[in-house]
């Protein structure tokens, strides 16, 4: 288990993404609804998976990820969601991930919601209720009309339920993550996806 692990680790289990033949490509330009609230949603696993395999580094600098994220645009509130490491894990581990979660909490407008991890009988972990939690609370700000843009920092095929929601509530819905993590279900959903591997990740990484 390399050092990285302590930075937002889950250990939840990801599948390859099924393919989308001709996903949507856009590039947003700058200004692109410039007064557009925007509400970030980040599944913390999805993205330290992601980071992990296509970066070989997981330590970010979330605040500076948002930024480029929003593109000039008005931000309502990020929201990251994640599960500690359970007691099975090395104490170092642990330790690391809550200072990183400390971490995010002083980040201004961002808030740290945090479930649990289940460990199966064959040793492999899973989230529990990350999920559902994400989908919750974009659709009950959604409902309050709190946000324009909901932006979605997540690959996973089990959110197109939820996008086709907010459309409904007459939202704008993004999604942002790696091109070989993104399910194609979900790029055929979005209104707009937003290629991780274009970001400057010079200024992201540390």
């Amino acid at each position: 288990m390399d050092k990285n692990d302590q930075n937002g680790r889950s250990g939840k289990p990801r599948g390859k993404p099924d393919a989308a033949p001709h996903p949507r490509r856009f590039t947003l330009p700058r200004g692109y609804g410039a007064n557009e609230r925007v509400a970030i949603f980040i599944d913390g696993s999805n993205l330290y998976n992601g980071m992990r395999e296509n970066l070989r580094n997981t330590r970010v600098n979330l605040a500076e990820l948002i930024q480029q994220l929003l593109r000039e645009r008005p931000l309502y509130r990020t929201y990251y969601y994640n599960a500690p490491l359970t007691d099975d894990y090395d104490e170092e581990l642990r330790d690391g991930q809550s200072r990183f979660f400390e971490s995010l909490r002083r980040i201004p407008y961002v808030t740290v919601r945090l479930g649990k991890l289940h460990r199966r009988p064959d040793g492999s972990t899973v989230e529990k209720g990350i999920d559902v939690a994400i989908a919750v609370e974009a659709l009950s700000l959604a409902f309050q009309d709190a946000y324009d843009t909901a932006l979605l920092v997540s690959g996973d095929g089990d959110y197109v339920e939820l996008v086709e929601a907010l459309k409904r509530y007459g939202k704008h819905v993004e999604c942002a993550m790696f091109r070989n993590q993104s399910a194609g279900t979900l790029l055929e959903h979005v209104d707009v996806f937003q290629n991780l591997d274009e970001l400057d990740w010079s200024r992201i990484l540390f």
